[in-house]
Parts: structure tokens; C-alpha cells; sequence
């Protein structure tokens, strides 16, 4: 019994890094219109009605310590930016209650979504995951692992990545 709790333990946490791995748009293909998403109240959300806008699209789950630890410092990027054309979306693949959950537990004034589809169709392997997209809704940067959104090299990142 233990080695199968050990076991579950293990498979949860290879899935959620603190590492961080980056790969190009054209590494992670054309994955932005294939992304499937709903609102906490169960409608289908569109990437498109962010046309114009720049999105930073964080992929995280209540479970993953680093996702948890990374989020002050979006919250804190998405106020540093809060006058540029850029909106900050945080997705899990998780049931709209346990979302609910968390984000009425956290407080943090984020933008939440329900993955609709298996995080494997994205390619992604890993937890937090984070993908930029500019405003003409080309994906731009994709990360695997957390990072200080707050930093001022992430925050230039995140600029950049507005103007491309």
C-alpha cells in the first residue's frame, strides 16, 4: 500500500516543475486556435474575443506547488501592466468547482478558465506552463516551469512580446 501511495505521489509531481524550459513559437506550432477553453460558469470561452489584445495564458492546477508560488508575482506583473494591451488568463484542466474553490481561497484578481481538452493536445508536459500570444494571435513564447512574472526581465518579456 505504501509503494502505491509513494507511487501516485511521484506521477503527480513529475508532471509540476520548478524548472523552467523554453521553446520557441514555432517549437510549440500553431497550437493557439486549437486551445479549447470555458468559462467557471461552463460556457465556451474564444481566444478570439482577445483579438487586438496581447494575452499571457498561464497553465496551472491547485495541486502544483511552483504554479501556486508563481502566482503572486503574476498578479503583480499583470498590475505593473495593467495600461499596456495585454490580459492575463490562468487555465487548469481541473473541475470548475475546484477552481472556484481556489480562487474565492486566493483572492487574486485573476482572469480564471477551464481547460476543455487534455493538456497533452497542447504538448504540454508539465506544470506551470505559461504561452504568450501577441495581439495578432500568433503564440509567441512558451515556458514550462515558474518564474518571477515580476522580474523586470520577465516584465520586458511580456512587453516584447505585446509589440511583436
Amino acid at each position: 500500500m505504501i509503494r502505491i501511495v509513494v507511487f501516485i505521489i511521484a506521477l503527480a509531481t513529475l508532471n509540476c516543475t520548478s524548472s523552467t524550459t523554453s521553446e520557441t513559437a514555432t517549437e510549440a506550432g500553431g497550437m493557439v486556435n486549437d486551445i479549447k477553453l470555458k468559462t467557471l460558469d461552463g460556457d465556451d470561452l474564444a481566444l478570439d474575443q482577445y483579438k487586438g489584445k496581447a494575452l499571457l495564458i498561464n497553465f496551472w492546477a491547485t495541486w502544483c506547488r511552483p504554479c501556486i508560488k508563481e502566482m503572486p508575482s503574476i498578479e503583480k506583473a499583470s498590475q505593473a501592466l495593467k495600461d499596456e494591451n495585454i490580459e492575463f488568463l490562468l487555465v487548469s484542466n481541473e473541475p470548475r468547482a475546484q477552481i472556484k474553490s481556489f480562487a474565492r481561497s486566493h483572492r487574486y484578481k485573476f482572469n480564471y478558465a477551464q481547460l476543455d481538452m487534455p493538456l497533452a493536445q497542447l504538448n504540454i508536459q508539465g506544470l506551470p506552463t505559461t504561452y504568450i500570444i501577441n495581439a495578432q494571435g500568433e503564440l509567441v513564447f512558451t515556458e514550462m516551469g515558474a518564474r518571477d512574472w515580476n522580474s523586470e526581465e520577465s516584465i520586458q518579456l511580456i512587453k516584447d512580446a505585446i509589440t511583436k
